[in-house]
């Protein structure tokens, strides 16, 4: 059994940002356009208003203040709504790999290696955007590794379970190193005319080399020192979109096929479950909570992040130990966490501990404890 580190992160930031006061302007302009087309049925009670959302209300509601995005004016134009993405012939890289290669790129020059060093790739995401080939063998080949590659889906989830994966493979022989990346365009499923989530999501994508201990030489290392993972079905995140729904004509182009949940649910639910995880994987490793220098948490809703931090510090966070980014990134599903721990890593002192964690639709759950080398 060999050690493994994560020696390298990566990120990919889209060029287009969109602040709240851009996005609730388009929201406000669908909403008022469809009150007045349905302005009679409005009236007699067939039709319910539409209301109009505000900053301050996804503020307060999220702590989200922009999110950047692969297409702007797609989701602004408020007779679409939709991102504007244009299909891409056969023989062109695909856009998810055009991602994965751009945040792999930077994972490999933190970790100073080399394609040649990776033998596998992992794409872990909640939005693939086919089903075959794989995303992961198309990065593969676009990068120039040799080895294998296959993609995973457990949502918001997808870069724990990815970490673990590719810890098993490293850990067994069966890599020296692995590229496990996250590419996210969270926009593409998002319905952007409803008014509780139309503001949640944004695009990414990150990328993580897990390797050999013996064979790392980055300045950038993390031992892994533990993985712990936990599911527990529930319909309250959802998304039916499929390849079955052409079999059922009723159901094309319905709601459902886009991201929903109940959110409240899920904070009620979802909170406590992520707390115990986090705290029982510490205990199983001998470590205390007040051992953690930082946590490294999904960036789905402020609110839940600091119920979180409170539940397991039995106080506020303070400034750094449970790091923020989705005030400018949004919910970047399996992203969000990665882009945390790669933003907030480097000033922290070799031996300390650190704790990245992830949750989401299924309900999935992932904690992985790093230790700075």
């Amino acid at each position: 059994m060999h050690n493994v580190v994560i020696s390298g992160t990566g990120l990919y930031t889209p060029a287009n940002s969109i602040s709240n006061d851009e996005l609730v302007e388009s929201f406000n302009a669908y909403v008022q356009q469809f009150n007045a087309d349905n302005a009679a049925a409005i009236a007699t009670g067939e039709v319910a208003a539409l209301i109009e959302s505000s900053s301050a209300f996804i503020e307060r509601a999220s702590g989200i203040k922009s999110r950047f995005v692969i297409d702007k004016d797609g989701i602004l134009d408020p007779q679409r709504m939709v991102p504007r993405i244009p299909e891409r012939s056969n023989e062109q890289w695909g856009i998810l790999c055009e991602m994965a290669v751009a945040a792999a790129q930077e994972a490999l020059a933190r970790a100073g290696k080399t394609a040649a060093d990776i033998d596998g790739v992992i794409v872990a995401c909640s939005n693939l955007q086919r089903a075959y080939p794989a995303v992961a063998i198309e990065v593969q080949a676009a990068l120039g590794i040799q080895g294998f590659g296959y993609d995973m889906n457990v949502a918001c989830s997808s870069a724990t379970f990815g970490l673990q994966a590719a810890t098993n493979a490293v850990q067994l022989g069966q890599a020296r190193a692995i590229l496990m990346v996250n590419p996210e365009i969270c926009t593409g499923h998002l319905n952007f005319r409803d008014r509780d989530s139309h503001f949640i999501f944004g695009d990414a994508c990150t990328a993580v080399i897990v390797e050999r201990a013996d064979l790392a030489t980055s300045e950038h290392q993390f031992d892994i020192v533990s993985t712990k993972l936990i599911t527990q079905f529930s319909n309250n995140i959802r998304n039916n979109f499929g390849y079955l729904n052409r079999a059922a004509e009723e159901g094309v182009g319905a709601s459902d096929k886009l991201f929903v949940q109940e959110g409240r649910k899920v904070f009620k639910e979802v909170c406590p479950m992520v707390a115990e995880l986090i705290a029982s994987h510490l205990a199983e490793n001998q470590l205390n909570v007040g051992d953690v220098k930082r946590f490294w948490l999904h960036q789905a809703n402020l609110n839940m992040n600091l119920l979180i931090a409170r539940k397991l510090l039995g106080r506020d966070a303070e400034p750094g130990e449970a790091p923020v980014i989705l005030d400018s990134y949004a919910n970047t599903s399996s992203a969000g966490s990665v882009i945390a721990l790669h933003k907030h890593q480097d000033d922290l002192p070799s031996g300390a501990l650190g704790v990245l964690s992830s949750f989401g639709a299924g309900y999935s759950i992932g904690s992985v404890i790093l230790r700075k080398r």
